[in-house]
């Protein structure tokens, strides 16, 4: 078998991938995210949950998990180790023991300061303006959209 196919369908191809272009640019995004969050010792998922608390603090870990789109399989480790490293508390809702709740630690809120940088860095990185990259995050979040109706 030959190791380069010429006949291969343009649809085929790796470079005409809408899937690659996502998945090779996450690449580049989550190591760009490593070098910038290694000072505040976080993971890429990690400043995700901080964000949504440092956005909006004392909630369920449900809506955290709605806010990321993950499971709670998958966001109570992420959770534990958040609260191992003193940065957030879980406790049993008052309203409904069912539900865990989570807030801020002091050392959590205060994380905030030093990660108000990095979306700029972000930026920076990217080369493009404002206008480009919300226009793309637009574009992005519409195609998320258009995926989980199909």
């Amino acid at each position: 078998m030959n190791a380069k196919s010429n006949d291969t369908t343009p649809a085929l191809l790796l470079d005409n991938q809408l899937c690659f272009a996502l998945y090779s640019a996450n690449l580049a995004l989550n190591k760009l995210y490593r070098q910038l969050l290694a000072p505040l010792n976080l993971t890429y998922p990690q400043y995700l949950v901080m964000l949504v608390l440092w956005e909006q603090d004392d909630i369920t870990v449900s809506e955290i998990g709605e806010r990321l789109f993950l499971d709670s399989a998958t966001l109570t480790p992420l959770l534990k180790r958040l609260e191992s490293a003193g940065l957030i508390n879980r406790h049993r809702s008052r309203k409904d023991e069912r539900q865990v709740v989570v807030t801020l630690s002091e050392a959590g809120s205060s994380l905030q300061q030093q990660a108000v940088g990095i979306p700029q860095a972000v930026g920076c990185a990217a080369k493009c303006d404002t206008a480009t990259l919300a226009e793309l995050k637009q574009q992005l979040e519409l195609l998320r959209q258009q995926l989980q109706r199909a």
